[in-house]
Order: C-alpha cells, then structure tokens, then sequence
C-alpha cells in the first residue's frame, strides 16, 4: 500500500460479507466502475473466519482488509471477534448475530475492534475519500478515526429499519453519522427522512438510486423460456413474503400443471429451515438453485418467464431491475423503492401487488393475508400469459445501470477530494 499516490485513493467499508446481500453487490460494481475511471482502492468487510479470501470487484487480496468473525460452521478457527458477524437484516442468507440479540460486551467487543482494525488501515492506505455503507455502527464510528478524511456514506435503508428494531442503538448512529460530509439515498423519501434525522443541508444528501451489470444481465441467445416458470430471488424469509409465494403458488398449480417456481437464493435459522423444509416437500413443483452467482442468476433469469418478490420492506430490490434486463416480467408489491425508482423504467413490465395491512416494518396482519395471497396470484396468472407477447419492447434500463450510478457516486466524490 506504499505506492505513489498517483491517483485519488477511496476506501470502501462494508462491515458484512461481501456480494452475498444487497449492499456486497453495490461495493463490487463500484469498485468495478471506479477501477474503470482510474481511482485507486482498497476496501475494508467483515467476514466469517472460515471463509476463503473475500473477492470486491477486480481489487487485488492485498487491498481488501477482512475484519473475522467466529464461524458457526467452523467454530474453533480463531477469529478477531468472538461471536458471528451481525448482518443489516435480522434474517441473513448465511449464519448471524441478530443486533438486538447483542449484549453491552458485544457490542463493546465490536466497537473496539472494529476500531482498531480501521484505524490501521486507514493508516496504511491513507485514503483521499472514506465511502462506507450502511448507516449503521461501523458508519458511526469514522468521524472520530478519519476527523480529517471526507466521509461519504450510502444508506441501503435497513439501517433505516434497524433503528427501529433496535431503539437503544439509534442515537449513537444518528450523532455519529450526521457528521458524514454526504449522505447518498436510494430513494426520495429516504433521503428526505435522513436530512430530517441527520439535520443535514440539502446539499449533503442526494439520492443515489441502485443498478445493474448490463454486461452480465441482458437477454441471451439460445435460452428457451421454461413455460410456466416462476422465479424468486432473495432470502428464505417471512419478511420477503416467501411463506405466501408458496401458498400461492399452490393455489395457481391446479390450473397451470406446468408451472415451477424456482428459487435462488439461502437463509440460515429456524425460519429459513422451515421454509426449506416446505420448498423440499413441494418439489418438483419447486426447485431449489441456492445461492447463485451473478452470470449463473442471468442465466436462470434468461429462462424464467416470471420474476415474484413479493417482499414486505425493501430499499430498491435491484433484482427486479436484472430480472426485467433479462426479459422477465415482474411481479412485485407495491412498495415505494419499487414504484418511485424502478417502475417508470419498466414500461408495462411490473405486474403490482398491493401491500398488506402490516404489523410493524415488515410483518403482515394476519387478516390481510388471504387478500394478499389471492392478489399475488392473480398478478403471477397475469404476467405468466403476458410472458409470450413477443413484440412487446424491452423496458429501457440504462438509468439504472451501474454506469449511471457510478456517475452520481464519483462526481461526490471529486467534490469532496
């Protein structure tokens, strides 16, 4: 890391596992973009001790910096932090420490360390620009490690959620962050709640929105589209309304002896087992393809007629916007970060679901379910005929690629450096 400083200098942090949620996707298609436009990189993520090396983008195992978490699946690998690694939902695709399930030592624990390991790198690296995600702990703590670094911060909004789920940790995140010199948002409504709860300017924030690698998820030559194919993408969880998928599902078999819903993706806990357990007793109807990698997912997604999230509580599911690059239809519950970012661009594609009466952030009242059921049914019936509608144009998604995001992300940064 001693090189000449040739080139501005960003470290990226991701205190979970990288390209495994969400936010690990949008670090490695940043880092990808930003490779592209000359800036120099290292990234910090948190990982289980008995992972392989972590991959970010095309950066080199020299310049990304694994903090270890105790690996439930490998316990007795020595770690820097004696407990698994706290994901930013309470339901993981892989074994994890619940945030609200952490005690005082913990978390003290985490914030130690985690300090410790930051402050050598940010040492080592001696960055221009800090760009961290999620506006969560880790976030909070770099205006007192890098006072003189700037500090950008995007928020994929289950920090958002997190606040709620766990009040005693909020305020500690919100004086911590709102030092942050920029505040990216996947959304409008996100952005206008962080400027009210950060006190920040309106020229601190700005809405980043999410996006896609057109280079991996485009339509493919020589794929045939499975006929009554139905395909979901996500955890195995309740929050992402997977138990009502299935009832649904169910209820359109009889009509349709063809139809099978695919799954990729995983979840770990009582919850996800249950639901695997279920997946497993519907076969062949289901099928189950587990954690995919992107170039895998298109394929998939290339031979799916149908892409189904029929989720309670997102940001930007950006793998709508990957499903309809492919050629899927969508459907999806009306949810805001689907409606306000990504519908204008999907032109008829996106069949929506109302969203039920909810109980909290992201559980349905019991009453609403078979509602929701029936509706989500209808809209998969729907979309399934639609699928075979040959001249219907493909929706135009370049506002939603990588490219364009990269665009908003680095003219912040050069503001800043």
């Amino acid at each position: 890391m001693g090189d000449n400083k040739l080139t501005a200098r960003v470290l990226h942090i991701l205190s979970q596992r990288p390209s495994r949620t969400g936010s690990g996707i949008t670090l490695d298609a940043i880092t990808r973009q930003a490779a592209s436009a000359g800036w120099t990189q290292a990234a910090v993520v948190g990982v289980p001790a008995g992972d392989p090396a972590p991959e970010v983008g095309l950066l080199t195992p020299a310049n990304i910096f694994p903090l270890t978490f105790q690996d439930p699946q490998s316990p007795l690998i020595p770690a820097r932090i004696p407990f698994p690694l706290p994901g930013m939902s309470d339901v993981m695709p892989y074994p994890s420490s619940v945030w609200s399930t952490l005690d005082q030592e913990q978390l003290s624990v985490y914030r130690q360390t985690w300090s410790a390991h930051l402050e050598r790198v940010i040492a080592d690296f001696a960055p221009d620009i800090i760009h961290a995600n999620h506006l969560w702990l880790v976030s909070a703590l770099l205006p007192d490690l890098a006072p003189c670094i700037p500090l950008v911060v995007t928020c994929h909004a289950t920090g958002l959620r997190q606040m709620e789920l766990t009040p005693h940790l909020r305020d500690e995140v919100i004086a911590g962050c709102r030092k942050f010199q920029h505040v990216f948002a996947l959304r409008q409504d996100h952005r206008d709640h962080l400027v009210r709860v950060l006190e920040l300017n309106p020229g601190q924030s700005s809405v980043i929105g999410v996006g896609f690698r057109d280079e991996v998820f485009h339509p493919q030559e020589g794929l045939e589209r499975w006929p009554d194919s139905l395909l979901y993408v996500g955890k195995f969880s309740a929050a992402k309304g997977l138990p009502w998928l299935l009832d649904a599902c169910e209820q359109l078999a009889p009509d349709r002896p063809r139809l099978v819903l695919h799954i990729a993706g995983d979840g770990a806990g009582p919850e996800a087992e249950s639901l695997r357990s279920r997946m497993r007793d519907m076969a062949p109807r289901v099928i189950m393809h587990g954690q995919l990698d992107q170039p895998a997912l298109a394929r998939l997604m290339n031979r799916c007629q149908v892409c189904v999230l029929p989720s309670f509580y997102e940001g930007v599911p950006l793998v709508l916007a990957e499903a309809a690059a492919c050629g899927c239809r969508v459907v999806a519950t009306d949810l805001p970060g689907v409606r306000e970012q990504l519908a204008p661009h999907f032109q008829g594609w996106w069949n929506p679901v109302p969203v039920p009466p909810l109980l909290g952030v992201d559980t349905p009242h019991p009453d609403g379910l078979p509602t929701f059921v029936q509706q989500l049914r209808e809209s998969m019936e729907e979309s399934l005929d639609r699928s075979g509608e040959r001249d219907a144009p493909l929706p135009e998604l370049t506002p939603l690629t990588w490219k364009a995001v990269f665009r908003r992300t680095e003219e912040i940064w050069k503001s800043l450096t």
